[in-house]
C-alpha cells in the first residue's frame, strides 16, 4: 500500500494488487495512509500455485487492471 500510496504521489499511474486474503488488511492500510488508491484483488492463495494457474490470474485481472490505470470503463 504504501508503495502506490508513494507512486500516486509523484505523478505514477498505479493499482494496489493482492489476493483477497489482504482485503481488510488494504482497507485499513489506505484509511491509515489517508489514501483511496485503485485496488484489485485476486482469489487467495497465490504462493503454492503452478506458473500456469499465475498466468490464468494474471489474464483473468488484466483488463481490470489497465482499466483501473487508464480510466476506462472494464467491461467486466
Amino acid at each position: 500500500m504504501h508503495d502506490i500510496v508513494n507512486l500516486e504521489a509523484v505523478g505514477v499511474a498505479g493499482v494496489f494488487l493482492a489476493s483477497t486474503e489482504f482485503i481488510d488488511a488494504a482497507a485499513a492500510q489506505a484509511r491509515a495512509l489517508g489514501a483511496d488508491p485503485a485496488v484489485i484483488f485476486v482469489p487467495h492463495p497465490i504462493q503454492d500455485r503452478t506458473d500456469d494457474e499465475m498466468r490464468a490470474l494474471a489474464d483473468s485481472a488484466i483488463e481490470d487492471i489497465v482499466a483501473s490505470i487508464t480510466g476506462a470503463d472494464s467491461e467486466r
